[in-house]
């Protein structure tokens, strides 16, 4: 057997030229053996953040040398130069901050133009702040929906939350601590009732797992700090009788009356009412009209 070949072998990895390697979302220890025999093995290891995944090879005694950046910006000439090194015969691995590549985080590209090449891609199980929140969560028996990040746009995020609010399956979501409390009151307009858990800093020193239903979380009074995963339960509707006309009215009143805008006002409402948000929209423009002929 060549060398080549034997290298396959003892990594575990057969043909395969790109692994994508999970990395601890937070205690170091929680590394898998594999792991570090592929970043040990690999030719060259592209990461999201070469300083932080320097920290980790380090703690694990391994040549630092081996490492380029590779993050959610890279160029047209990074992923070339990263699929030349494949076509070449080189073992990638490929890592994150935090976590396993492609879930939410930077890789898709290179393994698209990888597969593309027809260049063998491969994947090792290890640590996901999905399936730890899952796991812990007590919500999810079966199936699940994982939706990325909430969007930053105030119009996106409450599109979004409008979506999630029409799911009955759990659901599972990151958010950054800055904007969480903002996120839980637009969800808690939009299903109040609906189980949460909040899983804040995993496997770190100061884990913290909050539970409850969306309104009671959306009104607790702290500082939301540390990387943030949502977890929210099977979702039966959000509202037990229609809204009526009137009550719909009064919410869009009341929301044009601080100041917010009016898509955003619709996309709250819809959320909030269950119709569809260019039903509300329309009912936005007709109160908006109504209050200048007042004027008028």
């Amino acid at each position: 057997m060549c060398a080549e070949s034997r290298r396959e072998v003892d990594l575990g990895i057969g043909a395969a030229r790109l692994i994508l390697v999970p990395t601890p979302i937070g205690n170091l220890g929680d590394i898998t053996l594999r792991a570090v025999e592929v970043l040990r093995g690999a030719d060259r290891i592209l990461a999201e953040d070469t300083r932080r995944t320097g920290v980790l090879l380090s703690h694990l005694g391994i040549d630092r040398s081996k490492l380029h950046r590779l993050d959610a910006n890279a160029t047209e000439r990074d992923l070339e130069r990263a699929l030349r090194w494949l076509l070449a015969g080189d073992v990638l691995a490929v890592v994150t901050d935090a976590g396993t590549p492609c879930v939410s985080d930077p890789g898709h590209a290179l393994v698209c133009r990888a597969v593309d090449a027809g260049v063998q891609v491969t994947a090792l199980p290890g640590a996901s702040a999905v399936t730890a929140a899952v796991a812990l969560s007590g919500l999810v028996q079966g199936g699940f929906s994982f939706v990325g990040f909430v969007p930053r746009g105030q119009t996106e995020r409450m599109d979004f939350i409008e979506k999630l609010s029409c799911m009955a399956e759990p659901c599972v979501c990151f958010e950054s601590p800055n904007r969480l409390a903002e996120t839980l009151r637009a969800m808690a307009d939009a299903m109040p009732e609906r189980p949460i858990v909040i899983a804040r800093e995993l496997t770190k020193l100061h884990e913290e797992v909050i539970r409850g239903v969306v309104r009671d979380v959306a009104l607790l009074e702290r500082e939301w700090v540390g990387e943030v995963t949502v977890v929210l339960g099977p979702w039966a509707g959000r509202i037990e009788e229609a809204v009526s006309d009137t009550q719909v009215d009064a919410r869009i009143d009341d929301e044009l009356g601080r100041g917010v805008h009016t898509r955003t006002v619709a996309a709250k409402v819809a959320a909030w009412s269950g119709r569809s948000r260019r039903d509300v929209y329309a009912r936005v423009v007709e109160r908006l009209e109504m209050v200048r002929k007042r004027k008028d």
